[in-house]
């Protein structure tokens, strides 16, 4: 019978017809899905029948090391000896607290409770004639509390705490004997607590007890002496596990109906470079930590060819009979993931010079495809945080969040059977050699208190969600939206700067050729002659740049653009009496010939960037914005570009994201006062006859809650708001002072850099607005429970933070954020019109297929109309920002390889969503506006191509022409879908 279900279950589980090293696959596999969307958070529902776990250890949480009879554990030893500063004698103290642990345990809701026996408590000295009655009572009470709960049980035999008696006598697990007498404990527990148990784990991560109890010492019983020790003891441990699965499945499953495994720890690894090499290094070193004991189990009962290989006499071998015994004994593949060895405990050594990582996905497709699809149960998997962190974890649970997501995405997306997911831990407790330096629970436990007390952590609060929803279901919120902008939207592309060219190249050649017409058609220079200079005005058409900037623009199918000027250029010397007319000249002709293409300009002022101050050298070199004459220096700056191009410019943007935290609060004081000035100048001198807008544009990225079920982060992401958004937003669209929140605070923390507004600053400051114009980016967490001090702002008691979930480039991309900053201006400042003047992404120049940069667009937008459609968000306008890479490394819906201009796919496809003009429904009706006036034909004069002005014919063979050559060097363009 038991040699029959042994080869039922092996060949159940496939082993029979695994292929040899089919989880190499699994890199390319992943390197080819569809990016981002592939890494875009997953909303949708688990299996009906999951299961849902947490788990503890009997020695981290027990305590009563020595009570009622319990013996002594290599643990209660091996944290006595070396430089070992604590114990685990109390731990969480659950041997006295079997009511509180059941009551964290239901109030999370989960559908089973992992836990292990500790083989002391039960057999002091490790054999069955010590058995120790009141210790197996401990047990029978758990297991009776859990049942009136209605939570399974998943009991671990083995969770590394080994008798001592077993260890000081027979050596431990480096000794055979202990297979037998492990075989025996096990059957006492089948025998005794198996009609209530359906799960069992026979031995927890034999990798960590083999390596680091027998190798390098850092765990029980910290043996390091014998480097072949490790290999023995895991060969012992393959066949204790055997052994004890032919028992059970003997003679216990036939009436109890359960199922066995043994828990499997393992690391993940990426290569450090994409050759079959590296990929071969990386399958070997999987197979050295989890092949080591899942190939025996799973696929033919001996060990992984690469061990073989690297280790040769050193590694124990298997006899026939043994393979036999060994192989199919496992019911579901036992996983277990986390901090406890990935990052923490895995050798340099067994990285084979590649890269670890922390994928739990590519892990699950790695075990699917190596053993041929077996049923996996992860049965430990968390994070940690540090010892002084109590009730509020958000690491903790962001990684949670990250490792149920990964579960989630390897059922839906890769097929592959997870059939369980295990929290670890329940409690906070003795965390092994990290001591009470770390804390992995979802309850916090007060240490100091007799009771132990636990409070629920905020990882415990998500996860008890997780379980209820049974996933990520997801929300009307989360769906994209369809529908469409007004007709008189304004879709746009910004750009920090233009491309300047001062010296015309249109109709400057004064050369003299011979043109051989009837050969080859080559133009040859006549160096001794030349054309008599030219006394023409410049002319626009004489930028032949301006003609190719206009035409790109153009060609991403906007009707506004956005760019800056650069005022020390313009101004050298501070004195507008003495203008570079050269330059004023050239941005006059730009901005007349975006008009020509039915293209708005939009002009910012003064452009903020941490690299230069781009003030006049005399402003520069004097206090900067913290010179009083600044404010009154920008308005006459501002007088100058609106009697000189204000013809042309009917939108104004006169200070650029100068809410930047390096700006401090007396600059923003002045920057203020500038702004207000030239708002005021233009409303009383230009409005009547102009007819144009003028306002500011303010940095706004979002700022969310990490724990957003909770007033104690609420209230943190208010306050950083605050200060970064409300601080120059509220003196103008508000109040005209900043802030309350802000100034309240800053009186909390008796700080005095705050300026005041004086009533005339105030009048002058306030209402200076015609829209609300802000550049989105993404978003970020804060909360206000210090975890990383790097990340944490002292002044506003705020830690910032990501969630792990999101994907990055550099920056988190976070779509959603975008429409909460919209609603939150809307709310701060009621029906005031909004213009998204800049949002894009960071991606990788040589990525002309920018799919990174699709994804950020269609979404981004896509958030963008929900606003405006759902939550009658007054949004005029949207901006892409870059146009290029050349003026924008990175952001560019152009790329360039040396002259060639690529077109890249993100170019494309914001160019569709404009021609919709949004996400129309299918089938319904065209939306019907007003037709636009085509641009003039006398835009696309001189574009791409030579032109030739011929004057005099000599011969019938040569053609001389003089100084007229017109030479558009065109940049060839090549387009990316």
């Amino acid at each position: 019978m038991s040699g029959l279900f042994a080869l039922m279950t092996f060949l159940a589980l496939g082993s029979a017809g695994a292929k040899p090293h089919a989880g190499l696959k699994t890199w390319g596999r992943f390197s080819k899905l569809p990016y981002p969307g592939d890494t875009a958070f997953l909303y949708a529902t688990f299996p009906k029948d999951f299961i849902w776990a947490v788990g503890t250890a009997a020695y981290q949480v027990e305590g009563a090391f020595e009570k009622d009879g319990k013996g002594l554990s290599i643990w209660d030893t091996f944290t006595r000896g070396g430089n070992r500063k604590t114990t685990g004698d109390v731990g969480s103290d659950s041997y006295h607290n079997i009511n509180a642990d059941i009551r964290a345990i239901r109030q999370l809701g989960v559908s089973h409770y992992r836990f292990s026996l500790s083989w002391s408590r039960i057999f002091p000295n490790g054999t069955r004639g010590s058995y120790n009655e009141i210790g197996t009572n401990y047990y029978r009470w758990l297991l009776k509390r859990l049942k009136e709960i209605r939570v399974q049980p998943v009991v671990t035999l083995y969770h590394w705490d080994l008798p001592q008696h077993l260890q000081q006598s027979l050596g431990g697990w480096g000794n055979p004997e202990l297979v037998e007498i492990f075989k025996d404990y096990a059957d006492f527990c089948f025998n005794e607590f198996g009609d209530d148990v359906k799960y069992w784990i026979t031995i927890d991560n034999p990798f960590l007890v083999a390596q680091h109890g027998y190798g390098t010492g850092v765990v029980a019983p910290g043996i390091k002496n014998d480097p072949d020790l490790p290999f023995r003891v895991g060969h012992n441990l393959i066949k204790a596990h055997a052994a004890v699965w032919h028992l059970y499945n003997r003679h216990y499953r036939p009436r109890q109906q359960g199922k066995l495994s043994m828990a499997l720890g393992s690391h993940w690894i990426k290569p450090r470079r994409t050759r079959l090499e590296s990929l071969r290094e990386c399958q070997c070193s999987l197979d050295h930590v989890l092949g080591w004991f899942a190939r025996p189990l799973f696929t033919d009962g001996e060990y992984p060819p690469c061990m073989r290989e690297r280790l040769g006499s050193r590694l124990p071998s298997f006899t026939q009979e043994e393979r036999e015994q060994v192989r199919g004994t496992a019911d579901f593949f036992a996983l277990s993931h986390g901090a406890t060895l990935s990052f923490q405990l895995i050798n340099d050594s067994l990285k084979f010079g590649q890269l670890e990582d922390l994928d739990l996905r590519m892990l699950l497709y790695w075990i699917n495809a190596e053993y041929d699809k077996p049923p996996i149960f992860v049965v430990q998997s968390g994070w940690y945080v540090l010892g002084n962190t109590k009730t509020e974890d958000p690491k903790h649970m962001f990684y949670l969040k990250r490792f149920i997501a990964e579960a989630l995405k390897s059922i839906i997306t890769d097929g592959v059977n997870v059939i369980g997911y295990t929290a670890w831990s329940l409690i906070d407790g003795f965390e092994w050699h990290r001591e009470y330096g770390i804390r992995c629970g979802l309850y916090y436990v007060d240490f100091n208190t007799p009771d132990m007390k636990r409070e629920p952590k905020t990882s415990a609060t998500f996860y008890r969600n997780v379980i209820h929803k049974n996933g990520f279901p997801e929300l009307p919120e989360n769906r994209p939206a369809q529908g469409m902008f007004p007709c008189d939207f304004a879709w746009g592309v910004s750009a920090t700067s233009i491309q300047v060219e001062t010296t015309p190249t249109q109709f400057a050649d004064p050369n003299v050729y011979l043109w051989n017409i009837s050969n080859n058609g080559e133009l040859i220079k006549l160096e001794s002659f030349r054309a008599p200079p030219s006394h023409r005005a410049t002319h626009c058409a004489d930028y032949a740049i301006i003609r190719q900037q206009v035409d790109e623009i153009r060609q991403v199918g906007v009707n506004h653009f956005h760019f800056s000027l650069n005022w020390s250029a313009l101004v050298p010397t501070g004195d507008v009496a003495y203008p570079n007319t050269t330059l004023l000249g050239y941005y006059r002709c730009f901005t007349r010939q975006l008009l020509r293409a039915n293209v708005t300009p939009v002009v910012t002022l003064w452009h903020h960037t941490r690299q230069r101050s781009s003030l006049p050298t005399s402003l520069d070199t004097s206090n900067r914005w913290l010179n009083k004459k600044t404010p009154e220096a920008f308005a006459d700056y501002a007088r100058l570009c609106y009697r000189e191009l204000g013809a042309h410019v009917k939108m104004w943007i006169t200070l650029n994201e100068p809410n930047d935290e390096m700006v401090s609060y007396q600059e923003g004081h002045q920057m203020l006062r500038a702004h207000a000035l030239a708002w005021h100048l233009y409303d009383r001198e230009f409005r009547h006859i102009q007819r144009g807008q003028v306002s500011l544009a303010l940095h706004m990225d979002w700022v969310e809650p990490a724990f957003s079920f909770t007033r104690k982060d609420v209230e943190p992401a208010k306050r950083v708001l605050d200060f970064h958004v409300g601080w120059l937003a509220e003196p103008i669209f508000g109040s005209g002072d900043y802030p309350v929140g802000m100034r309240s605070w800053m009186r909390q923390l008796n700080s005095l850099e705050l300026p005041v507004f004086n009533e005339e600053d105030r009048q002058l400051v306030k209402g200076t607005y015609d829209f609300f114009a802000m550049s989105h980016f993404s978003t970020k967490l804060v909360t206000h429970a210090k975890e990383d001090s790097y990340t944490y702002t002292e002044m506003l008691e705020v830690q910032h933070m990501i969630d792990v979930t999101w994907i990055m480039s550099p920056r988190p991309v976070v779509p959603w954020g975008l429409r909460k900053a919209l609603n939150w201006i809307k709310q701060h400042y009621s029906n005031v019109p909004i213009y998204i003047m800049a949002n894009g992404v960071q991606e990788d120049p040589a990525r002309f297929k920018d799919s990174l940069r699709v994804y950020y667009l269609y979404n981004y937008i896509n958030e963008a109309l929900k606003a405006f459609t759902l939550d009658g968000v007054n949004l005029k306008g949207y901006f892409a920002y870059a146009l290029n890479d050349q003026r924008d490394p990175e952001f560019g819906l152009y790329g360039q390889v040396h002259e060639e201009v690529i077109v890249k796919a993100s170019l494309s496809n914001y160019r569709n969503i404009i021609q919709h003009n949004g996400f129309p429904i299918p089938g319904a009706p065209p939306q019907q506006c007003p037709a636009l006036p085509q641009p003039c034909s006398g835009c696309h004069v001189l574009i791409r191509g030579p032109v030739v002005g011929f004057l005099t014919l000599v011969g019938s063979a040569m053609l001389i022409t003089l100084g007229l050559i017109v030479y558009y060097s065109a940049k060839r363009h090549k387009e990316y879908y």
